[in-house]
C-alpha cells in the first residue's frame, strides 16, 4: 500500500483528515518525531488495521493549542486493530490477530519497564521516561487515529483477545481498554477504594465515567461525580452515581447533602490543568480540583490524579500555569496525612483482568461512557462536539467495523 488516511493536528482548534504515508518497521521523520528517532528500526512491530480509535480528552488539549504540538502532527493513542503485517523479530503476535494497544509505549526490557512502570519507559523517547502514540513531546511515535498504525515491541505491548469473532462483538467495550478504563481504573485504585468506599470523583468526562464504573467495580458504597456540565452529570447519574453541580453551590455542603458529612474517603482527579473555578462561566484556575480534593477527602485518605498536568500550557492563565507551576495547598494535605498518585496510568497493570471483566459481563464500560462510533471523516465534527461538552466518547470507525454495534 501508498497510502494511509489519518487525524493530523492543523492548529489550534483545527484537524484535518489527509492522506499521509503508510507506516513502515522503521520510524521516519515528521511533525513531532524526536530527531534521535528518525531512522530507528522496528522489527519487533507489527502493522495494524485500527478497528476502533477514540478521540481523548488529551487529545483535546492539544487541538486547543494548550500544548507545543507541532501542526501536522498525526493524532491517537487509543488503538484497537487487527495485525496485518509483523516484523522479523516478532514471535508471539500473530497476522489475524484482534488486539489492544496500551497508550504507553513500552520496551519491556529498561529498569522501569521489568518494575511495571510501563508509563515511564526509559528507552522509547530521547527527551524524557515515556512515551504515546500521536502525542507532544512523547517521543514522535505516529499517531493512530488513521486507517493502518506501527505498533514497537509488539510481543510486550500487546493485549490479544482471546477469541476474535467476540472481540469484534464488544469492540466498543474492548477499546476502552488503550487508555481510559485503566486510566479512570488507575485512578480509582491508587486513591485506595475499596468495598464500602466512599468516593467523590471531579469531572464527568470520559475518563470520569470510567473512574465512576470503576469505582462501582471495585465495590464502593457511594460514587459521587462533580462537573459543572449538566449532560455529563445526566450520564453519570445513568448508572447508578451520585452527583453534584459544582455551579450549584459548595462541594463539601453538597457532599453532606449526599452523605451526612461534608468528606469522603478518597477522590480522583479526572480534570486536569483546564480545571475551572467552581461556578457557572468561571475563568481556569489550575489548581481547583486539587485543592477541592484535599478539602473533601477525610484524613489520612488518598488522592488519584490521572488527570493531565502539563509542563508547558502556552495558553495558561498566568506566567506560572504556562510551566505547570500551581498553587496547590501542599499544607493542607500534609496536615491531612493524604497520600498522591500521579502521572501516566501504566495500562499493562490493570487492562487484561478490565478485558476479562468485559468479556464476562462484570462491567459495561462503553454504555457508561457513552461510546458513540463515528467516521474518521468525521473525526474534525468528532472533536469540536467533544470540546463543545458533549457527553459523549468518540470511537473513530476507519473501516466501517463498528456500524452495527451499538453500547449495551
Amino acid at each position: 500500500m501508498t497510502g494511509n488516511r489519518a487525524v493530523a493536528y492543523m492548529g489550534p482548534g483545527t484537524v484535518e483528515v489527509q492522506t499521509t504515508d503508510y507506516p513502515t518497521l522503521e520510524l521516519q521523520d515528521g511533525p513531532g518525531v524526536a530527531k534521535e528517532n528518525i531512522g530507528r528500526k522496528v522489527p519487533h512491530g507489527v502493522i495494524l488495521k485500527s478497528l476502533a480509535t477514540n478521540i481523548c480528552g488529551s487529545d483535546q488539549h492539544m487541538v486547543r493549542g494548550r500544548t507545543t504540538a507541532p501542526e501536522g502532527l498525526v493524532l491517537g493513542h487509543e488503538i484497537t486493530g487487527e495485525v496485518v503485517e509483523r516484523g522479523p523479530d516478532v514471535e508471539f503476535i500473530h497476522e489475524g490477530d484482534i488486539v489492544s494497544v496500551p497508550f504507553n509505549i513500552a520496551c519491556g526490557r529498561c529498569r522501569n519497564c521489568k518494575e511495571r512502570k510501563t508509563g515511564i519507559c526509559e528507552n522509547v523517547n530521547p527527551s524524557r521516561p515515556g512515551a504515546a502514540y500521536g502525542y507532544v513531546d512523547m517521543g514522535g511515535w505516529v499517531g493512530g487515529q488513521a486507517e493502518y498504525v506501527m505498533v514497537p515491541y509488539a510481543d510486550f505491548n500487546l493485549l490479544k483477545f482471546p477469541d476474535s469473532a467476540q472481540a469484534r462483538e464488544k469492540l466498543l467495550d474492548l477499546t476502552m481498554l488503550s487508555d481510559i478504563f485503566p486510566t479512570g481504573f488507575h485512578g480509582v485504585y491508587s486513591s485506595g477504594a475499596e468495598v464500602g468506599s466512599k468516593v467523590y470523583i471531579a469531572g464527568a468526562g470520559p475518563v470520569g465515567l470510567a473512574a465512576a464504573a470503576s469505582a462501582h467495580l471495585i465495590g464502593a458504597a457511594v460514587v459521587i461525580v462533580g462537573d459543572l456540565n449538566k449532560e455529563r452529570l445526566e450520564q453519570a447519574r445513568s448508572f447508578g452515581c451520585e452527583t453534584v453541580d459544582l455551579s450549584q453551590g459548595d462541594l463539601g455542603d453538597q457532599i453532606a447533602e449526599i452523605l451526612h458529612e461534608p468528606e469522603v474517603d478518597c477522590a480522583v482527579d479526572a480534570v486536569g490543568f483546564e480545571a475551572r473555578a467552581h461556578k457557572p462561566d468561571a475563568e481556569e484556575a489550575p489548581a481547583t480540583v486539587l485543592n477541592a480534593l484535599m478539602t473533601v477527602t477525610r484524613a489520612g485518605g488518598a488522592l488519584g490524579i490521572p488527570g493531565l498536568y502539563v509542563t508547558e500550557d502556552p495558553g495558561g492563565v498566568d506566567d506560572d500555569a504556562k510551566t505547570g507551576t500551581l498553587k496547590v495547598r501542599l499544607g493542607l494535605g500534609w496536615a491531612k496525612s493524604h497520600r498522591f498518585t500521579t502521572g501516566q496510568c501504566p495500562v499493562m497493570r490493570y487492562h487484561r483482568q478490565l478485558m476479562e471483566a468485559i468479556l464476562h459481563e462484570k462491567v459495561h464500560i462503553a454504555k457508561a461512557v457513552n461510546a458513540t462510533p463515528i467516521p474518521l471523516d468525521d473525526a474534525p465534527r468528532g472533536y469540536a462536539e467533544f470540546d463543545q461538552g458533549a457527553s459523549r466518547k468518540y470511537v473513530l470507525d476507519p473501516h466501517e467495523t463498528l456500524r452495527e454495534l451499538q453500547p449495551v
